[in-house]
Order: C-alpha cells, then sequence, then structure tokens
C-alpha cells in the first residue's frame, strides 16, 4: 500500500461518525492481541517503548532509528495502521523533523506525532513559534502520505494554560496538522472548548480530561475522533507483573505463575506474518 493510501485509509477513521479507539502496544504480542480484539489502528507508546529497554522517555534516551524499527515491527505483524508517538521529532532543527517523518513514512507508518516538548526538564516547552514551525515543516515532509498529529504537553508538564493550549493547537490546524492533541484538559469542559477552537480538525484524547475516566461514548458525545491510552496498559500489565513477582517473593508460586495460556500465546503469533 503506497503512503497516500495508507493516509487516507487511517484518515478515513478520523472523518467517520464516532472516529476511533487506537490503543497502544508497547511489544509484538500486545500488537497481535489488539489486532484480534478488532481494533482497527493502534499507537506506539514512547514511554512503553522506553520502558521496555530500560530507559526514560522524553529524554531522548531512544533513538529515531530504535523507535522506526519498533513501529515497523507492529505495522508488520498485525497489518494495521501504525501511528507512531515520536516524541519532538527526534531531533532540534526543522531538517531534524523533516528527516523523522520521511523516514516514518518509508518505514510504512500511517501517523506520527510531533510534540512541542524539548527534552529539556529546565525549559520543557518549546516557544510558540518554534513549535508551530515543526509542525508547519513535518506536514510539508508528510505530503498527505502520512498523518500528522500535532501535539502540545502543557498539561502534563505542569503548564495548566488552557488559553495557551488551545493557541497552540489551533496554530498546528492552521499548519496543516491532521490532528491536534494535548494530553490530559483538566475537565470536559475543557475539552470541549478545544474540540470548538479547532474544529473541524480531529482531536485526540488520551484517556479522558484529567479529573475523570469517562466512556468512549461520552468522548464521542464531546466531539472526539481519536481516543489513545498512551502507556496505560503496559502499566496495567506491569502491575499484574509487580503482583506475581511480590507473591513469588513470598513463596506464593501458584498466584505467581497464573497467567495467559501459552496456547494463547503461540495461537496469536501465529496470525502474524512469517
Amino acid at each position: 500500500m503506497s503512503g497516500s493510501e495508507l493516509f487516507e485509509r487511517f484518515m478515513a477513521l478520523h472523518t467517520r461518525d464516532g472516529g476511533v479507539v487506537m490503543p497502544n502496544a508497547w511489544d509484538g504480542l500486545s500488537a497481535l492481541m489488539l489486532a484480534d480484539a478488532g481494533f482497527e489502528a493502534i499507537g506506539t507508546s514512547s514511554l512503553a517503548f522506553a520502558a521496555t529497554l530500560g530507559r526514560r522517555d522524553g529524554r531522548r534516551e531512544i533513538t529515531r532509528d530504535d523507535h522506526l524499527e519498533h513501529a515497523r515491527l507492529l505495522a508488520r505483524l498485525t497489518e494495521l495502521p501504525v501511528n507512531g508517538d515520536f516524541e519532538d521529532g527526534y531531533g532540534d532543527t526543522l531538517d531534524d523533523v523533516a528527516a523523522t517523518v520521511e523516514a516514518a513514512v518509508a518505514a510504512g507508518l500511517a501517523g506520527i506525532g510531533i510534540e512541542d516538548t524539548s527534552g529539556d526538564p529546565a525549559h520543557p516547552i518549546r516557544d510558540f513559534d518554534d513549535a508551530v514551525a515543526r509542525v508547519r515543516r513535518a506536514v510539508e515532509a508528510a505530503g498527505r502520505r502520512i498523518v500528522v498529529t500535532g501535539r502540545t504537553d502543557n498539561f502534563i508538564q505542569g503548564r495548566p494554560d488552557l488559553d495557551d493550549t488551545i493557541r497552540r493547537l489551533a496554530a498546528f490546524a492552521e499548519a496543516g496538522a491532521d490532528v491536534v492533541y494535548a494530553p490530559y484538559p483538566p475537565d470536559l469542559d475543557a475539552l470541549v472548548a478545544i474540540v470548538t477552537a479547532v474544529a473541524p480538525t480531529p482531536v485526540n484524547v488520551l484517556i479522558s480530561p484529567a479529573d475523570t475516566v469517562l466512556t468512549v461514548a461520552d468522548l464521542q458525545q464531546a466531539g472526539v475522533k481519536r481516543i489513545s491510552v498512551g502507556p496505560a496498559l503496559y502499566r496495567h500489565a506491569m502491575a499484574a507483573l509487580d503482583q506475581a513477582v511480590t507473591a513469588l517473593r513470598a513463596g506464593d508460586l501458584a498466584t505467581a505463575t497464573t497467567g495467559l495460556d501459552n496456547r494463547r500465546i503461540a495461537d496469536l503469533l501465529a496470525r502474524g506474518p512469517h
């Protein structure tokens, strides 16, 4: 499938009634489980992927090539559109961002996220003009061959400024972003304000607003077009592992050794291309 065909396939999920629920995988088996469950697209999670390698998220400890290979694996195994959670585009310059987008297209990804984060804990959010320029350059490089999501991390970086968040998202949309995204707006009113301000550009929501977890139907009613879960499924799996490890340390082999049946794992792995 060509990049333009993949773009159209993935974008159609965002523009239909109800939009799309796009869970995030972290390895081959989790991706196959999501595909087997009937999800129509999946995303990577930079945090979950970094954790699988023993590295930290948001500090450029994962390279572009690392993430591209990871995303390519998920796409190959599932044959689903895969959206890459590619942090700030893996580079300081506009040309770096363009190179990342071109590499994502070449890798067969359906979508890519470009954040306004910097990787610098002392100045975690890029200045407005720089952030917009990076999204604009990503869109130019994409050429409607990959869905570009413009993302601001104001809320999760301790900058609870709804006006600035809307200003950034509206500017990303004006620069050509196909989808916009601000993880964890404070409440439903803030989410609706974002959806209204950037319409008709589709809005992605990470799970829900910060104050309460809504249902998929509630978020659809609010006008959300894509729902992702970031590292939530990975954290859920790791919580189960943490409980099993605690049981094992206490000598409880029965509790520690329950889990997914080997036959189920083998069946899922057999469904991937070989």
